[in-house]
């Protein structure tokens, strides 16, 4: 028997691993070269979760900056370490460090810069990771999102919930952001919100059939046929989404681990045996 959703399977693969690497530090379209962030005193910065493509640069700003960020972020950096960097040893990764935040916080807190506004909001307890933490400026209504929301990618919830992720949707959909900063991708209107909601009920109904027809998450990836989302790069994310979606329809918990290892390697065949690249 085959998913009634499942038609086209090998298209869904498109583009998934058609990326190149870009020399560290130079802007994919110009080639110019980036100048290195700098830190100066005073500086308040937030990391949005635990992983290294967020928060490897920490110490560029100094000893005197201020890391803000979860309670659960510092045990995560300190389990994780610089492993990201293993994943693609080929990359030029230059100086990065696991600077761990010095202030952490349970749900929310504010912070001022200046007479300006921030909000950190805690938006979990389980989305794209299980600590997550968006910024929301009220007074300009823009929402810096993190890696709960990808522009221009398919989300993705290995570490995290694909309930959770929704959940999270929900409460960032009633900041009424006018402008949302996603963690990658270009900078998006609220419309990127009822995308996401859409692609991870799209992921939550596929599990259900997959799952009632017997169904591996990767023999069901392959048959499926991306439709509205086959423009989004990391096509290959849904093999870890569905992983996780399947776990959620056994559990009424959220955010439990599971075989990152395994799951990744899955990702690798359903993109063709190709390791998707890093644009470090």
């Amino acid at each position: 028997m085959v998913c009634q959703q499942c038609r086209g399977g090998r298209r869904a693969r498109r583009r998934a691993g058609d990326r190149h690497a870009r020399h560290r530090g130079t802007h994919p379209r110009t080639g110019r070269v980036r100048r290195p962030a700098c830190g100066g005193p005073g500086r308040t910065i937030l990391n949005t979760h635990h992983h290294g493509d967020h928060n490897f640069g920490n110490h560029q700003f100094g000893g005197a900056a201020i890391v803000v960020a979860h309670d659960r972020i510092r045990q995560e950096m300190i389990e994780t370490g610089l492993a990201l960097t293993q994943l693609w040893p080929q990359v030029d990764w230059g100086d990065v460090r696991v600077t761990l935040p010095t202030i952490t916080f349970s749900d929310r807190v504010t912070v001022w810069v200046g007479e300006r506004r921030v909000e950190l909001i805690h938006v979990g307890p389980a989305a794209h990771t299980t600590n997550d933490v968006v910024a929301w400026l009220p007074e300009e209504q823009v929402l810096f999102a993190g890696d709960v929301v990808m522009s221009g990618a398919a989300p993705f919830c290995l570490f995290g919930s694909v309930r959770g992720t929704l959940d999270a949707m929900r409460k960032l959909t009633a900041l009424g952001a006018r402008t949302v900063v996603a963690g990658h991708g270009p900078v998006a209107g609220p419309e990127i919100l009822t995308q996401t909601i859409r692609y991870l009920h799209w992921i939550e109904n596929l599990a259900a059939e997959g799952k009632s027809l017997g169904l591996a998450p990767l023999e069901l990836a392959s048959q499926v046929e991306l439709g509205e989302f086959g423009e989004l790069i990391d096509a290959e994310r849904v093999v870890g989404n569905l992983h996780v979606a399947y776990a959620e329809l056994d559990s009424p918990e959220i955010g439990v681990p599971l075989d990152v290892l395994a799951i990744f390697d899955e990702m690798v065949t359903y993109n063709g045996g190709q390791v998707p690249q890093c644009w470090a």
